[in-house]
């Protein structure tokens, strides 16, 4: 709608914009290393943000970043995850047929991930968003997971990813097995106003657009409105624009941005 009148070649502000070319904050990179780490050295780690804040893209960005010749990455994102489901939706993205008993689908994992490590010489990753939803039994199926050769090593690299009700919850006595197994910690927090600036001009250089569309005002009220929020900077933006191309608006002001984000933009996270 509004990237003819900017003369955009690609649109900004959206979910699937590659991760290359997303603004990378000092905290987003370090939390990506960690990643990184956890990958290489088949570790257990815990990615924990609240709603947009970003950890779906740093995943999708390890996952981009991470070589197929080198890594298998593995993802699930189900709320009603059991442990006879999760052995199975791996097994199937190994190109394997789901198997009925637990005990059974477990052990026949570990032997597909001792062929790709011997045979291939490939790394699994495990990655499972929305680990907030999983009740206790799913979360220590997990840890079993990494119960290994006498549990002298991990199979396989785990992320568990989640809002922070996943740190709440594994910080209770009844799961300290499980918090005492995790390697890395991760947290993602809303950016600053540097950075919510850096992450709009990153953005609008993507389109193409190859001059300032927002006022330094505006960019402080999208930053007021969204405390920092990649995805609320992003709702706030895309509705500004668009509202910007209906006024034909070379450049949007304070004002422009009030006045959307008064009438068409809310600040409820789904």
């Amino acid at each position: 709608m509004y990237e003819q009148f900017y003369e955009m070649k690609h649109t900004p502000f959206t979910r699937g914009i590659p991760t290359s070319a997303l603004h990378q904050t000092h905290q987003s990179a370090e939390v990506f290393c960690r990643l990184e780490y956890t990958a290489k050295k088949q570790l257990f780690a815990v990615l924990i943000g609240e709603p947009g804040t970003g950890k779906t893209s740093t995943l999708r960005r390890l996952k981009a970043e991470l070589s197929e010749q080198e890594f298998m990455v593995l993802y699930i994102a189900d709320s009603k995850l059991t442990p006879r489901s999760f052995y199975n939706y791996l097994l199937i993205q190994l190109g394997c047929k789901p198997v009925l008993q637990r005990t059974a689908a477990r052990d026949l994992l570990h032997k597909q991930i001792e062929i790709m490590r011997g045979m291939q010489s490939r790394k699994v990753v495990v990655i499972v968003d929305e680990a907030h939803l999983l009740d206790k039994e799913m979360l220590e199926e997990a840890r079993f997971l990494l119960n290994y050769k006498m549990d002298s090593e991990n199979p396989l690299a785990l992320i568990l990813s989640g809002q922070t009700e996943l740190w709440d919850k594994l910080r209770l006595s009844a799961y300290r097995a499980i918090l005492e197994r995790v390697d890395i910690e991760c947290f993602l927090t809303p950016m600053d106003f540097a950075d919510t600036k850096q992450y709009i001009e990153t953005q609008l250089l993507y389109s193409g657009h190859d001059s300032p569309i927002f006022t330094e005002d505006a960019m402080k009220s999208i930053f007021d409105f969204s405390g920092g929020n990649p995805r609320l900077i992003n709702r706030a933006c895309s509705q500004s624009l668009i509202y910007g191309s209906q006024m034909k608006q070379n450049c949007i002001d304070s004002k422009s941005v009030d006045t959307v984000l008064e009438n068409e933009v809310t600040g409820v996270i789904q």
